[in-house]
């Protein structure tokens, strides 16, 4: 799994990006951590510079973050998951709990709504996939009808042109079979952060996480759609890093 790093800080922080993104999704954020935090972003199994998995199973993904973790040597890590990548930074908490200092869940879907659903149906599903991410005019469709469902102009289908839909589809299938229950035992502090213009879906999630986690804190992201990671950074990163940011981005790495 490809990880890349920002910052050489004491205090670490591992980040796990959603559906269709890459560890790049987290840059604008990284570059307002405090200088005190190291942080390092993945590519999961078959996203940008990560090779497809072995075999198309949840658990070999998660126990993979897992072991990231676990293999951290200065101390416990501070898990931020994006999107679909909360609910794998959550499973990887339950795999390694007393490794886990916190949990930052962003945007989080703890459920796969119907209209992504469909896309799991066979080869009637491939084909609605591939009209609506694989050409630009289904892109510009998606665009419009995911805008009135939150109050946002953002491009939510930018990432897809470039993602095999193997892959998509795949990890789709995947997240369908996650039960809910499965996120109950994470016993690190959960903060839950949300933009006020998001989904339906995703607000919803919110209430089902509460109910799994009564003692998570949910932060509302102001003037925030569902792609909170630039237009929200510095909200999110109050809220994940406290602190005062670096006066500059630090440099990148590769592992």
């Amino acid at each position: 799994m490809h990880i890349e790093i920002w910052g050489d800080g004491r205090r670490r922080f591992l980040a796990v990006h959603g559906w269709g993104g890459t560890h790049r999704d987290f840059a604008a954020l990284a570059a307002k951590a405090p200088a005190d935090v190291r942080m390092a972003a993945v590519d999961l199994p078959g996203h940008g510079q990560s090779p497809p998995p072995a075999r198309w199973d949840i658990g070999p993904i998660v126990e993979e973050l897992a072991e990231l973790i676990v293999e951290e040597e200065d101390g416990p890590t501070t898990l931020i998951g994006f999107c679909s990548g909360s609910i794998l930074a959550a499973l990887a908490a339950v795999h390694a709990p007393h490794h886990v200092a916190r949990l930052v869940a962003v945007e989080p879907f703890a459920f796969v709504p119907w209209y992504f659903r469909l896309f799991t149906l066979g080869g009637v599903g491939r084909r609605a996939y591939e009209a609506a991410f694989l050409s630009r005019a289904g892109r510009r469709l998606v665009n419009l009808v995911l805008r009135r469902r939150q109050a946002t102009d953002a491009d939510f289908t930018a990432a897809f042109g470039a993602l095999n839909a193997d892959v998509a589809l795949n990890y789709m299938r995947m997240f369908t079979r996650i039960r809910l229950e499965d996120l109950r035992p994470v016993a690190a502090p959960v903060d839950i952060a949300v933009g006020d213009r998001t989904f339906g879906a995703v607000q919803r999630s919110v209430e089902m996480l509460r109910s799994l986690w009564p003692a998570a804190r949910v932060r509302r992201l102001v003037e925030v759609g569902h792609l909170p990671l630039v237009r929200g950074a510095r909200q999110l990163a109050a809220l994940a890093f406290g602190g005062r940011p670096r006066r500059r981005e630090g440099s990148g790495g590769a592992r």
